[in-house]
This record gives structure tokens, sequence and C-alpha cells, in this order.
């Protein structure tokens, strides 16, 4: 009886024990979902960019729109014209002509302020665009084109406070002008080292788009040394960024910031087949804007060194057209009588590679690095010829072959006169 009892017992304890081991191993298989609720989010900063360093930082464009968008301003300027005695004007116009003689006509590159629009009541013409403050006595940065032959320039602050500003100085070369409103303590933008914005890296456009005050969009840095030939100056210096934030009309000169806050660029230009965005603007670098700044501060012009030579950008097609053996640089195509370069010793065929250490890939941005110089300013270019690297200093003149600086006086004859002898 007593062996009986201990076999049954033996029994369920097998029977248990086979029971819990089928259990645990049928849950492991088990196909069923467990679902928790989470009624708060682990993270706000799901987004990381890199600095300088390789640091993860959090992407924080919220923060940066706050920092920037009080340096930014609205342009509106005034440009006033005689009333006619005759009958003709602008507004009566008929209407199969008006695209013809209006403001229609859509490049495919173009300035994104709102094209100076015409007021048909009063023979006056009005645009609008940005501006970014650059010091806290009331220094403010636009386009050229923004405010050229206005008689009359208003600036609104963030805070809606109004002024009237006048022009310090410009530069049709650049497309940049200075402008000082009379006001202490204004928040500024602070520039920053251009050379160090890298493709595909997060940036913010501020500007007063549509006639939308203080609008902000984000986007990357598409390209840099973009010439586009929109500046129809005859030294035009065109090395914009490329960007894909949105700009419109009413965008030019407004701000291009990384997300720092920094200003990388005043933007200037759109490409666009309809004349509103579609993926393409560009911006004018900041390494320029501060040259053309201290000069218009300090000399009322800007100072510019010339390298006197005549240049392409060095591409396959052109390497293999003229047997070299390397496809990256600026092919000097000929060099222009008593030239910087001619007198350092450059020649023509030479391929300059690098100026003061920085590569060179493009004619563009050989053009933007030469107009942060002034004449009289020394450089160093490293020239490819016949196959062997050498390094070339120059000392950069101005237009005239010497290295003497522009004055106002010289600038105010030129305006007389319309000529350059």
């Amino acid at each position: 009886m007593k062996g009986s009892m201990i076999f049954s017992g033996l029994i369920a304890l097998i029977v248990s024990l086979s029971s819990y081991g089928a259990l645990n191993y049928f849950e492991k298989d088990d196909p069923s979902i467990k679902i928790e609720h989470i009624n708060k989010v682990p993270s706000q900063k799901a987004l990381f960019s890199l600095d300088s360093d390789g640091n993860p930082v959090p992407m924080d464009f919220n923060e940066t729109a706050t920092n920037v968008l009080d340096g930014v301003v609205h342009i509106r300027s005034t440009q006033l014209f005689p009333k006619s005695n005759g009958n003709f004007q602008f507004g009566t116009i008929p209407d199969p002509f008006k695209d013809l003689f209006g403001n229609h006509y859509k490049q495919e590159f173009y300035f994104p302020n709102n094209g100076k629009k015409w007021n048909q009541q009063s023979p006056t013409r009005v645009g609008s665009g940005s501006g970014v403050i650059i010091s806290e006595d009331g220094y403010i940065i636009t386009n050229n084109h923004v405010i050229d032959n206005s008689d009359d320039i208003e600036i609104t602050l963030h805070d809606n406070r109004n002024y009237k500003a006048i022009l310090v100085g410009n530069d049709p070369s650049t497309d940049l002008a200075l402008l000082k409103i009379e006001q202490d303590g204004l928040p500024t933008v602070p520039l920053m080292n251009s050379d160090d914005v890298k493709i595909g890296q997060w940036v913010m456009a501020v500007g007063n788009p549509m006639g939308l005050n203080s609008t902000v969009t984000a986007g990357i840095i598409s390209a840099k040394g973009r010439n586009i030939n929109i500046l129809k100056d005859k030294y035009a210096v065109e090395n914009f960024i490329q960007t894909d934030a949105a700009i419109n009309q009413g965008n030019s000169g407004g701000a291009l910031v990384n997300l720092d806050g920094g200003l990388i660029g005043i933007n200037t230009a759109i490409a666009s087949p309809t004349g509103s965005f579609s993926g393409y603007g560009f911006a004018i670098p900041s390494n320029i804007v501060q040259k053309v700044i201290a000069d218009l501060m300090e000399y009322g012009t800007v100072q510019r060194g010339v390298l006197g030579v005549m240049i392409r950008t060095l591409d396959s097609k052109l390497s293999k057209d003229k047997s070299l053996d390397i496809i990256k640089g600026v092919y000097v195509d000929s060099l222009l009588e008593n030239s910087a370069a001619g007198k350092a010793g450059v020649k023509k065929g030479d391929i300059i590679v690098s100026l003061n250490t920085k590569a060179i890939n493009s004619s563009p941005e050989l053009q933007g690095y030469i107009a942060q110089y002034r004449p009289g300013e020394k450089i160093t270019l490293k020239i490819n010829r016949d196959g062997k690297e050498s390094d070339i200093e120059v000392t950069l003149i101005n237009r005239d072959g010497n290295t003497n600086l522009v004055t106002m006086e010289d600038k105010g004859v030129l305006k007389i006169l319309g000529a350059e002898l």
C-alpha cells in the first residue's frame, strides 16, 4: 500500500513538471503581441546634426528662429518720377501691350524682390525686400537691387517699429548695399565664416516673402561656388551658396543662417520657370559680405583687388583639349596687360589649384576669394605648370593697374561722367 502511494506521487510529480515545461515552451512560440500605452514621449529632440567637432547636437529650429527673427527687417523702397505732361502713362498702356512694356517677363534666374511694382495712381515705383541688422547702432545689410535708385527707404523691425534709412554705400558688383537707421541697442545677427559651410548642412532662410513679414523656411546647402550670370555689372562677382530653403519675392536681402543662428549668406536670387520658388535659391557668402561692409563703412566704396587674368573652370573636356594631366582647378586663358598675376610670374596655360592653401575648383570660387582682398594685399597662388606645382606670391592691384585705394571723389567723378577713362 505504501509503495503504491509513493508510485502515485512520482507519477503526479512527473505530470506537473511536464505540464510546466510544455506551458513555457508554447509561451515562447506564442505569436500574440503585448500592447502598452505610453503617455509621454521619451525624447522631444529626435533629430540631430553634427557640430564642427563631430559631436551630435539637437536640431532645434525653434530656438534658431527665435534668435534670428528680431535681427531681420522689412525694407520698403520708393522711387519717385516727375509727372509727365503728356497723356501717356504706364497705367494707361492697353492690355495687349502690358506684357511687352510691363514687369511680367520672368527670366530663368532673377531677383526675388517684388519686382518694384508700379503704382498706377501716382508716378512712383515701390519695392519690397528684406535686410539684416549687423550692428547694434543701426547698420543694415541688404541687396543693392532692393534699394537701387530709391528716393525713400523705410525700415520696419520685427516688433513693428518704423524708421527712415539712409544709404551708406552700395556695390553693384556683388549686389550688396549698406543702410543706416538712427537707433541703438538693436538685435543683431552675427556673421560666420562662410568657408566653413558644408554641402548638406541644415540652414534657415529668414525674410519677408509675398508680403508675409518674418517668415522662416528650412533646407540644406545644395551647392557652393555657383555662377548664374544674373549680375549685369562689368566687374560682377558671383560665388553664390545654393540652398533648397524656400525663397520667394520679398526674400531678397534676407538672412541665410546655420542652426546656431549665425549669418552665412544674404539671400539674393532664385531659379524658377514660373517666378516662384521651385527648389533653388542663391545667397551671397558672408565672407564677401563682411569685406564689402568693412569697405563701405571705412571708405564709402568697395576696394577691390584685381588679379588680372582671364580664366576658365577646368574640367575633363578642357583638360583633354589642352593635354593636361589634372581635371580640377582654374585654367589661365590669358593675362591682361600689366596684370598683377603676370608681374608675379603667372603664365598663360597655368592652372591655379589653390589660393592661400584654400583649394580652388572653379572660376567663381577664385573670384569669390579674390573679392575678399584689397589692392596692395598679397596672396599666394599654387600653380600647376607642366605637371609641376609651385607657389607664386601676388600683390593685388586695382583696376587702374596700381595699388592705390579708391576714394569717394573718384567714384563721384565716374558717376557724373558716366565713363571710366
